[in-house]
């Protein structure tokens, strides 16, 4: 991970100067502020990653000498199916669909992702993968 964090950073150092070099040429708004929220995003992602590596074991990525097969194995814990996100997604796109359409559709849309959400977050407290 020590890896990938420089890279970010490093990147967050090259939109910087990129959104500063463009603001300056270009005078132009729009373009100026994404790149400063790209630069802002590059350098959360890179901060993250840091700071993880520095609480985590070395991986074979941070190893000059390491091999493909010496990152093999368990990635960790990944839920089985869900029906959760797809909740999720209607109710997105409804809720995206009330701003073009009217906002009366967030009276649909509101109480889909609360549950979708709701579901998401307790799947693991009933059922049959109910935490023991």
């Amino acid at each position: 991970m020590k890896v990938q964090g420089r890279m970010f950073i490093w990147l967050s150092v090259f939109v910087l100067a990129m959104a500063i070099v463009y603001g300056v040429w270009s005078k132009e708004p729009a373009g100026t502020t994404a790149l400063f929220l790209a630069f802002g995003l590059c350098i959360m992602v890179g901060y993250y990653l840091a700071f993880t590596a520095r609480r985590v074991d070395v991986g074979a990525q941070d190893n000059s000498d390491a091999d493909v097969a010496d990152d093999a194995g368990e990635l960790g814990f990944f839920a089985p199916h869900s029906w959760q996100p797809l909740s999720l997604a209607l109710g997105g796109a409804l809720a995206f669909m009330g701003v073009v359409f009217g906002w009366w559709l967030m009276y649909f849309s509101a109480p889909m992702i609360l549950v979708g959400l709701f579901g998401w977050v307790f799947e693991f407290y009933r059922g049959e993968n109910a935490n023991q």
